[in-house]
């Protein structure tokens, strides 16, 4: 990130629709955290209905799987800096973290993890809401190289070197 500017958004958009997971996303998920052989995992997610509903819906399923919880970390769509919630998240003893949406509060809480932690995306798995390149580009997709995601249908989606979306799968 450059240097001289700000970490947060200048001019945010309006919140977008608060998507919801589903059943297949969060098992195509959990069935990534494990092929990157996890046993820890924190998750990190806004604070609407449908964010908490996917974090909690993702920590039940890797729990079930046998995997261990880190963390869980929520943050708000509108915030000073997001710091403490991005340290919070980014230092968390977890092998893979995990994020959801909604993309306005994803984008500024990603943004301050890249700018003041040592947060790595490549290590980083992301549902649907957060997968589609307008939420992206609030960040720079090009800082997101190796983020790595499930749609919906549990197709797999990563963040490819030039910014751009390569998806495998239904």
């Amino acid at each position: 990130m450059d240097p001289v500017t700000s970490p947060l958004l200048v001019d945010p958009p309006q919140p977008g629709p608060d998507l919801a997971v589903t059943g297949t996303e969060v098992a195509a998920l959990v069935g990534l955290a494990a092929a990157r052989g996890a046993r820890s995992i924190a998750v990190g997610s806004g604070r609407t209905p449908a964010a908490l509903a996917a974090a909690d819906a993702i920590t039940r399923a890797w729990q079930a799987a046998g995997g261990v919880m880190a963390t869980t970390t929520t943050w708000p769509e509108t915030a000073a800096s997001w710091l403490c919630q991005a340290r919070r998240f980014a230092d968390a003893p977890a092998d893979v973290w995990v994020m959801t949406g909604p993309e306005v509060g994803w984008a500024q809480v990603a943004r301050r993890l890249l700018w003041s932690t040592s947060w790595r995306p490549d290590h980083t798995l992301a549902t649907a809401a957060v997968g589609r390149p307008a939420t992206l580009a609030l960040v720079g997709a090009q800082r997101l190289r190796g983020l790595t995601g499930t749609a919906a249908n549990g197709a797999i989606w990563i963040v490819t070197d030039d910014g751009g979306l390569a998806i495998t799968g239904p």
